[in-house]
């Protein structure tokens, strides 16, 4: 029998195909993104305190090393390459720090097309999707893991640059720099939206 959506009904609906809305739209913003960036995944080998530290022990020393390899003025596809050149030396820069800590696990280094959930960091944030990604996996690879990006540097601590000076280098459009960086526009929950399309698509997948 028919009968009248209720109010609370009507929103739920409302909300529902703005987030879709907003979630195409932010999908073609989430793949321009991963046309400039290159992401940087470091697998702890479990989640015990120890295991943990020493993945951002090799997660400093893995980063500080990719800069070395970058040509300068390098972009994207030059900073690909290089970074594909030198994953050998990248997996035994992550070695040293582990066996130097006294421990055996092995590391590997490789660079592949990863699915990353929304991340939010210090002042900026980037949409879930996928992304091409230098991944530095310890051991079993098992433990809680760590995202940040590999290129432009922008997780390097006192050595990061910012997401404007990264669009001021050409990067980032400007366009692009805003949408990442304006927390007072509701970037994050539009992000968000994201991930909630890719579940719905998933269940309609089914």
């Amino acid at each position: 029998m028919d009968r009248k959506l209720k109010r609370w009904e009507i929103a739920l609906l409302a909300g529902g195909i703005c987030a879709l809305l907003a979630g195409f739209w932010l999908g073609e913003a989430q793949r321009d993104l991963a046309g400039r960036v290159i992401r940087f995944h470091v697998l702890a080998n479990s989640d015990s305190r120890s295991d943990q530290a020493l993945k951002l022990q090799v997660r400093d020393a893995v980063l500080e090393r990719t800069e070395e390899f970058y040509p300068e003025g390098a972009d994207l596809e030059t900073a690909r390459a290089a970074l594909s050149d030198h994953l050998g030396e990248l997996a035994r820069t992550g070695q040293a720090v582990v066996e130097a800590a006294g421990y055996d696990y092995p590391v590997s280094a490789s660079l592949e097309q990863c699915w990353f959930p929304t991340k939010e960091y210090e002042d900026f944030a980037l949409p879930a999707g996928e992304y091409t990604a230098l991944r530095i996996v310890i051991g079993e690879g098992e433990g809680q893991n760590w995202w940040c990006v590999a290129f432009p540097p922008l997780c390097l601590g006192a050595a990061s640059d910012t997401v404007d000076e990264a669009a001021a280098a050409g990067y980032f459009s400007p366009d692009q720099a805003a949408l990442i960086t304006q927390e007072d526009q509701g970037y994050v929950l539009k992000f968000k939206s994201l991930e909630l399309l890719g579940e719905l698509q998933g269940l309609f997948s089914k």
